[in-house]
């Protein structure tokens, strides 16, 4: 069945043309796709356009996300279960891959699976069988179409052991790499009213749940606010620009929003801008660690909200805590500071880190030299 959801690849720029032009030219074989790219960037949006474009359009597009689901229940996700064979299984489900037949399906974040789950794909890519989670025999033989998606630097995860040379050469028949928003800046005014005429009117809702009427909402934005978008970095992407619209659109009560209705972070153009950033474009975790350290915001202001968002990612996160731990030399302790968190944070900061996979082993930075004269002056 064809899809109802509105999918638009939004911008004018060149970088833009460029994909709109490589996603026609794929979107004409049964080729493996591999896209790559920053959090927010509209990967999926990608996907769902090779799927539009190509001859199986009539048929499912079935989008899965690998780092949502424990392994125990991608399995089973993926493919499929008979009753019985697990706590719960009290009838037989088919999987992603066998409702995907003929059509295509879209393993988004593919390099947060496991090195089970990777074993268990490789087999599928190479003989086209699934196998129910339960089942003896009977294995199923689907064409679907696969295509991988993720943030993450797959040969680096490689090298790390942490994902499989011979899947990575599976899945990267087709390269497509979607380019940041901040090589893109052209987009942003385009991006910023697609979103205002989206969200243009809200139902206001009395104490008793109650439709109250409609209230009007920002419908543009001053040339001071415009001007402080287009140099702020975006390392959330596109769905940050969305994110950031909406909430103007709920807590501004003028039509034209000016630059004090704007998020804080996004008030003082980034220093980052100019010479330096046109010879190196700054990456996610640059931007972060310059509004901690040299800003001096707290990263429950600045790095959770953003996390929790999904609009950075686990990698995001991790490179922030390594370069901290590089500075301090593997103290946490010291981290906690140097990221504007009390000490009464430390347990949680711990906890957040690994409860989200985010925890960077201190060990290694200990034989670092230490910057004495940085941290005190801290």
């Amino acid at each position: 069945m064809r899809s109802s959801i509105d999918v638009r690849m939004i911008g004018s720029s060149r970088a833009m043309s460029e994909l709109t032009t490589e996603i026609e030219q794929i979107a004409r074989s049964n080729a493996k796709v591999l896209i790559t790219g920053e959090s927010g960037v509209g990967k999926e949006v990608v996907a769902r356009l090779i799927h539009a474009a190509s001859p199986r359009a009539h048929l499912p597009f079935v989008p899965v996300n690998c780092a949502g689901i424990p392994e125990t229940l991608l399995e089973s996700e993926l493919f499929g279960h008979v009753r019985g064979s697990f706590t719960g299984a009290y009838r037989d489900k088919p999987g992603k891959l066998e409702i995907a037949d003929r059509g295509a399906i879209l393993l988004d974040e593919i390099g947060e699976m496991t090195p089970r789950m990777q074993g268990l794909l490789l087999r599928f890519l190479e003989t086209g069988e699934i196998q129910k989670v339960g089942a003896e025999n009977g294995a199923k033989v689907s064409d679907v179409r696969v295509i991988t998606a993720t943030s993450r630097n797959l040969e680096e995860l490689i090298a790390q052991g942490q994902f499989r040379e011979d899947l990575f050469y599976r899945i990267n028949v087709v390269h497509v790499v979607v380019p940041p928003l901040r090589e893109r800046r052209d987009d942003i005014p385009l991006l910023i009213d697609h979103f205002l005429r989206r969200f243009a009117t809200r139902k206001r809702f009395g104490p008793d749940g109650v439709v109250s009427g409609i209230h009007p909402v920002v419908r543009s934005l001053s040339p001071a606010a415009m001007a402080a978008l287009m140099e702020y970095q975006w390392p959330g992407n596109v769905r940050q620009v969305e994110n950031v619209v909406e909430r103007l659109t709920v807590t501004c009560r003028r039509e034209i929003a000016e630059v004090d209705d704007l998020p804080a972070q996004m008030r003082t153009p980034s220093p980052v801008r100019g010479a330096a950033a046109a010879a190196k474009p700054p990456n996610v975790a640059d931007d972060l660690y310059r509004k901690l350290v040299v800003e001096r915001e707290s990263f429950w202001d600045v790095v959770y909200p953003l996390y929790m968002n999904r609009e950075i990612t686990k990698t995001n996160v991790r490179e922030l805590v390594r370069r901290g731990l590089e500075e301090t030399r593997g103290n946490y302790k010291i981290v906690l500071g140097l990221f504007n968190m009390v000490p009464e944070d430390y347990k949680r900061f711990l906890g957040f880190l690994r409860k989200h996979e985010c925890h960077v082993p201190f060990k290694g930075f200990r034989s670092l030299q230490p910057p004495k004269d940085a941290i005190a002056a801290r």
